[in-house]
């Protein structure tokens, strides 16, 4: 029995070792440690960007350049660039660790009539302190400010522009403001008619400056920019060159049609900021004061937009605590007049990125590759994040509560890597210089932003004229389609008794619709016609029997008729002293006669 226990133990050891090596081969297709060493490997980390709303190539060379994957809207980017104004539905459907690159809000400043009013706003609170822009109007709120304004001071010129527009569109010079209409809307100020020019050409400065944050307020300005020129020497307006786009405007969409215009990077019409800067040097002008009040300028600008970007930022991203929301980069123009003063011209929400030149991609592309670096995205775990907000969604199903505990929103290391990885960026604001001097601007009152003033009643009036404008020519169209469109001719008398007990209910329900008076209704022609006749036959009547001129003096003799209304009628006075001259002169021949008649009379 021993023996045969030995023997099958024999022969046991050698099956094991006859399919020893089949075995390995089992262990090496499956190997259970090899399956625990993939799941405990930790995942990269995959920062990916929606670029689907920006056309410029340059930013998706740097996305590229910083490894980010491209991706479209649906999936779960991390940065989403868009070069279009976004909406407050778009930032609310954000979750925590997504970034945007602008401020809900930010069109507080970028827009040219809102733009005006913040700062109109904070000139009647500050006078001495936001003194740096050109006088400007809203229109058609301001029109009457502004026609007051052009009468008193006949040699100034004004500049035109659009509320919304870019790129040059729409704007023009002019020293009149004769022709502008009550509904027409834009932006007027006075055109600076003495620059600071280099070589006889006028120029302003792009200078880029980008905001990491609204509460805290935090603003970045870049070293390097642009300084574009015009393509025609400069002479101040007159009616010769007035016209002469060339000359006026700076604009680079405008410039680069004029056949004058150059590319070259050192005297051409686009220029560095660097440039610029040793330009000034050559001739002895101190460029750092000189950028201190460009700093001061870009700064106070923002400061009057900041209590609508921190509401709008605290109603979008009320539990964003994972990495700061929003980002901005903004192209602000400033133009230098003849004592070197910065003058603010208007501030672009989505500056232009496109490289043209070699001198564009050499500024822009610096200029973003400092700024995704200042971003940080690499920081945020979106993994991590999404089975957060699972888990909490999960268990709010369940409980019925949202158990997450308040946690406080600090981005403080953020702000640490913005200020390790800022490459040409300058922190401008806070700084501790500058702080202490810029909090009495944050104090803008409670009821200076929303409060019904002078210019808001002016500017419903005006918004309430342009809709009775609008609505009276839908009416007149209307009408020219009924007159264009006649109606369909009557139906042939064949089976005419059918067709009228076909139609009899129709002309029951007829008076329903025409009723309703939430419906708009056809405009008939004969209608519409003897309406008018009889608007110019009540016209007739009131002329006629002088009632327009009974009220005129039944107000004058009161003591209610405004200046205005006294200059417009004054015919009345004079057709009334007229009259009783020649009333006076007939009375007088009659009277004399009569006397003279009678004394004849008594002689005889």
């Amino acid at each position: 029995m021993a023996e045969d226990s030995k023997s099958s133990d024999a022969s046991d050891s050698s099956s094991e070792s006859v399919n020893e090596p089949t075995k390995t081969k089992k262990q090496v297709t499956a190997p259970k440690p090899v399956i625990q060493g993939k799941i405990t490997k930790k995942r990269k980390n995959i920062i990916s960007v929606c670029l689907t709303n920006c056309r410029y190539e340059v930013i998706r060379k740097i996305a590229s350049k910083f490894t980010y994957k491209e991706v479209s809207e649906g999936e779960n980017w991390n940065l989403y660039w868009t070069d279009l104004s976004i909406t407050v539905e778009r930032c609310k459907e954000m979750k925590r660790y997504q970034k945007i690159n602008h401020f809900p809000g930010m069109l507080e400043i970028c827009r040219k009539d809102l733009l005006a009013r913040n700062l109109n706003r904070m000139l009647r609170l500050f006078p001495k302190e936001y003194n740096f822009f050109p006088r400007t109007w809203c229109l058609p709120a301001d029109l009457g400010e502004a026609l007051t304004y052009s009468r008193l001071r006949r040699n100034r010129t004004f500049i035109l522009k659009p509320d919304a527009g870019s790129q040059g569109r729409g704007i023009f010079v002019t020293k009149s403001l004769k022709d502008i209409r009550p509904c027409d809307r834009g932006v007027c100020q006075v055109y600076i008619n003495r620059p600071y020019l280099i070589d006889g050409y006028k120029f302003d400065l792009r200078v880029y400056t980008l905001i990491t944050s609204c509460d805290p307020l935090r603003i970045y300005i870049y070293d390097e920019g642009l300084v574009r020129f015009a393509t025609t020497r400069y002479k101040e307006p007159n009616s010769v060159n007035i016209t002469n786009v060339f000359m006026h405007l700076t604009n680079y969409a405008v410039n680069k049609y004029s056949r004058t215009y150059n590319q070259d990077s050192e005297e051409g019409s686009k220029r560095k900021l660097s440039w610029f800067n040793g330009y000034l040097r050559k001739l002895g002008h101190d460029v750092d004061s000189i950028w201190k009040r460009i700093d001061d300028v870009i700064i106070k600008t923002i400061i009057s937009a900041a209590p609508v970007l921190k509401h709008s930022y605290a109603a979008c991203f009320p539990n964003h605590d994972v990495i700061p929301a929003c980002c901005e980069l903004l192209g602000v123009d400033i133009i230098l007049d003849k004592r070197l003063n910065p003058q603010i011209l208007e501030v672009n929400h989505s500056p232009s990125f496109h490289t043209d030149t070699a001198l564009d991609w050499e500024i822009k592309e610096s200029l973003l590759t400092d700024m995704f670096s200042m971003m940080n995205l690499d920081k945020c775990d979106k993994r991590k994040v999404m089975r957060e907000d699972r888990k909490r969604i999960r268990e709010r199903l369940l409980h019925g509560k949202d158990h997450q505990p308040s946690v406080v929103i600090n981005f403080d290391e953020f702000y640490r890597h913005e200020m390790n990885n800022r490459g040409g960026f300058r922190l401008v604001y806070p700084c501790p210089a500058t702080k202490v001097h810029y909090n009495k601007f944050f104090d803008q009152g409670q009821g200076s932003l929303y409060s019904e003033t002078a210019a808001s009643r002016a500017r419903e009036a005006a918004q309430n004229a342009l809709r009775d404008e609008m609505q009276l020519k839908a009416r007149l169209e209307a009408a020219k389609r009924i007159v264009v469109t006649p109606s369909k001719p009557p139906a042939p008398k064949k089976n005419e008794n059918s067709q009228n007990q076909i139609r009899s209910p129709s002309k029951f329900n007829a008076p329903l619709s025409i009723m309703s008076s939430s419906e708009p209704q056809m405009i008939v022609e004969s209608e519409e016609r003897d309406r008018l006749q009889r608007l110019a036959q009540r016209e007739y009547l009131i002329r006629s029997h002088g009632i327009l001129e009974h009220v005129y003096f039944s107000m004058k003799k009161n003591g209610n008729l405004r200046p205005r209304d006294e200059k417009k009628f004054a015919i009345f006075d004079k057709i009334r002293s007229t009259s009783e001259n020649n009333f006076n002169k007939q009375n007088g021949i009659s009277i004399s006669d009569l006397v003279e008649s009678i004394k004849a009379k008594s002689n005889i």
